[in-house]
């Protein structure tokens, strides 16, 4: 695990990983020319490495006066996260024989089971932990070579042992690390679970102690954890200016848990990084000889025989096999089984030709590689992309749009047209708002994730969204908001999740009328959003809408279900003041939650548009009449449209609510709901007379339904 860039991060989006972008990889010129013969220059570099697939993305001069160039990587080529890997990939391409790093280590040396003993109990998290030991080293500063190496690429030159695991990092890919091994206490290095609670202080200026969680692994001795696995060397056991002996260490981890260390603590690092996507264990060998060989070069010491390890069997090489003849037909292109061979070993693939098909093996660093289509892909990476024919004409099938789309769009359309504003809102909320909205006999669903600590519930309900954005936007001085939302909502019930899609919308009082009571304010508002879905249901396909006050709503006061010919679609209400408040609303607001799918008006939008018939336009003139009736405090509009239109007097066109009216000239408990009354005759014009006896009707009905006393 080398040290190199590799901080604590700061406060950023939940669960990310601010300021830090290994992506784009700065490589040195020099440093790739030692592995490529003849060199290449840094264009040709550049060129070769773009076609191969990892794109140039700039240059520039270190101070030292060593040229690099940031190549941008891909996240299924941890292989190439490397200036060797690179070296590969531009060699194949163009031309170049491909050097090896030399490696010498001497024999002889006592026995390294007398040094220190290795226990994975992790084997599934740590697949294999190898240790190797070196004493009577000497810690001083590195040769000029190597500190231009690592000055080029960005790094800052430590120590002869820190820089030699950063220069085997950055040449093989493979992070290592190195421990004091004086500092390790019961010679014995241990792969394990961190305990609840344990203390670990990383390695760093101004490093902080972490408290560890048993999801994190460790490296540990006898006593205590000296190193996250896979992200973080400890302070404890770091190497310092008096460091004679060392234990030089080289692993695999698990990815998965790797980078949920990382994220969980806020700690990342170049060695992080590489392990997220993947090392093979079959890759350790090479980079810790590659170590052991270039620690003893720069601080001299003895090697201790032997190697330490523990883990599982390493994995064997995974075969693949292609069909030359399905290459071509993928590609559009006529080339050779001999130069699809050609391309496949240089890659190192190792391919035999079997009948038919090609067989391959493939090298444990290529982890990407794992069926036919990626071989294939590799054959039109390397073959050249520019060679593949390019069809200058693309066919395009335009597909109708759904009914459901359409009618949707529609209902959208309208709702804009009427001063509503859609809002798109994130699906997670807090515990306390999804449970105010939360229907009797359902439970929340929670998302397992702690970047989502604070907002970890699938809300229930559009609502507690809408009332969010409504808040926002009162802040900035904006009133009389109208906002809607087509989004899906979830809650549990009797053990099983469910999904519904829901049209939600929400009407504040507007401000023309802010001087009034908050009953007439809320009053207000529930005219508009009423007047509102029967306009929806008119698009979608019409019928009769009815609000059925009897049934309470979870989260509202004055509620009721909204039914279409008696079928439910959805619910209408103001919301609770005390919900209001705690959203930050001092003013009532209304809400109304329609059923898209796969309940509600899911039908009706499958078959959009609606058969329409067409009508003539009156011929005659209506007589439009004002009543205003008294009622009790708890009667509300749905019951005095309904008592009227179950009377169906029969020259009455329409019902319209106007206002309501409350104050200290009226009896105690009653309030004043004035209605508009349109009639009309299809085959006259229609006199007052005759609209007389039909007010009289009315009057009755409402007097005997709703205790109504009218005043005309």
């Amino acid at each position: 695990m080398s040290c190199v860039k590799t901080s604590r991060l700061s406060d950023g989006p939940p669960g990310g990983l601010t300021g830090y972008s290994p992506r784009i990889m700065r490589t040195s010129i020099n440093w790739l020319n030692d592995y490529l013969d003849p060199a290449l220059d840094a264009q040709t570099q550049a060129d070769l490495l773009t076609a191969a697939g990892f794109p140039y993305d700039g240059e520039d001069v270190a101070e030292n006066g060593e040229a690099w160039q940031e190549i941008e990587t891909t996240s299924n080529r941890g292989d190439c996260l490397c200036h060797f890997g690179l070296a590969r990939e531009a060699a194949l391409l163009g031309g170049s024989r491909l050097k090896t790093p030399k490696v010498s280590l001497p024999r002889g040396g006592p026995p390294i089971s007398e040094s220190i003993e290795i226990r994975n109990t992790e084997p599934d998290r740590c697949p294999l932990y190898t240790a190797r030991v070196i004493r009577g080293v000497k810690v001083g500063p590195s040769p000029e070579w190597l500190q231009r190496r690592l000055i080029a690429i960005g790094l800052v030159p430590r120590n002869n042992l820190v820089d030699a695991t950063n220069f085997v990092l950055f040449e093989y890919g493979q992070p290592t690390h190195v421990f004091d091994l004086d500092t390790l206490r019961g010679g014995r290095i241990e792969i394990r679970a961190a305990f609840a609670g344990e203390s670990f202080l990383p390695i760093g200026e101004g490093a902080e102690s972490i408290k560890l969680v048993p999801e994190d692994l460790v490296i540990a001795d006898a006593q205590r954890a000296i190193a996250m696995a896979g992200v973080k060397g400890g302070a404890e056991t770091s190497v310092t200016d008096g460091t004679t002996n060392i234990l030089l260490e080289a692993a695999t981890f698990d990815p998965v848990g790797v980078r949920n260390t990382s994220r969980r603590h806020r700690i990342a690092s170049d060695s992080s990084y590489r392990f997220e996507r993947g090392v093979h264990p079959a890759e350790i060998s090479v980079a810790t000889d590659r170590l052991a060989s270039l620690i003893l070069e720069l601080a001299g010491g003895e090697l201790c025989d032997g190697i330490v390890a523990d883990g599982q069997p390493i994995p064997k090489a995974r075969s693949v096999s292609m069909r030359p003849a399905r290459c071509r037909a993928v590609l559009g292109i006529d080339i050779s089984d001999e130069e699809i061979i050609r391309l496949l070993d240089g890659l190192g693939f190792a391919p035999i030709a079997v009948d038919d098909d090609i067989q391959c093996t493939i090298p444990p660093r290529r982890l990407d590689i794992s069926r036919e289509a990626d071989l294939i892909e590799e054959i039109a990476r390397t073959h050249g992309l520019d060679a593949l024919p390019i069809n200058e004409t693309i066919r395009i099938r335009a597909v109708a749009p759904k009914p459901v789309d359409e009618g949707l769009n529609a209902v959208r359309e309208m709702l804009v047209g009427a001063g509503f504003h859609e809002t798109v809102t994130h699906t997670l909320i807090g515990p306390d708002a999804a449970a105010a909205f939360l229907k009797t006999g359902h439970a929340v669903l929670k998302v397992d994730d702690d970047r989502a600590a604070a907002e970890p519930v699938l809300r229930p309900s559009l609502v507690p969204s809408l009332l969010r954005v409504a808040k926002h936007n009162h802040d900035l001085g904006t009133g009389n908001v109208r906002l809607f939302e087509t989004a899906s909502v979830f809650a549990q019930c009797d053990g099983v999740h469910r999904e519904r899609r829901l049209l939600g919308l929400l009407v504040d009082p507007p401000l023309t009328v802010g001087s009034r009571d908050d009953a007439s304010l809320g009053q207000s508002a529930f005219g508009i959003l009423r007047t509102t879905i029967d306009r929806i249901v008119r698009i979608i396909g019409g019928g009769n809408v009815e609000i059925d006050g009897s049934v309470a709503i979870e989260g509202f006061t004055a509620s009721g279900e909204i039914r279409v010919d008696g079928r439910l679609i959805g619910t209408l209400g103001v919301i609770d003041p005390a919900i209001a408040q705690r959203h930050g609303h001092d003013r009532p607001l209304v809400a109304a939650e329609i059923e898209l799918a796969p309940e509600g008006v899911a039908e009706a939008l499958s078959t959009w548009p609606p058969e329409s018939t067409a009508a003539a336009l009156a011929a005659f003139p209506s007589i439009d009449r004002d009543l205003t009736v008294l009622v009790d405090e708890p009667v509300n509009w749905a019951e005095i449209e309904g008592a009227i239109r179950a009377g169906t007097p029969e020259l009455l066109e329409s019902t319209e609510f106007v206002t309501v009216f409350r104050g200290a000239k009226l009896p105690a408990g009653r309030k004043a709901i004035t209605l508009r009354l349109r009639f009309r005759a299809p085959d006259r014009t229609l006199r007052h007379e005759e609209v007389d006896p039909q007010m009289t009707t009315i009057t009755a009905i409402l007097a005997d339904a709703v205790k109504g006393e009218t005043r005309q």
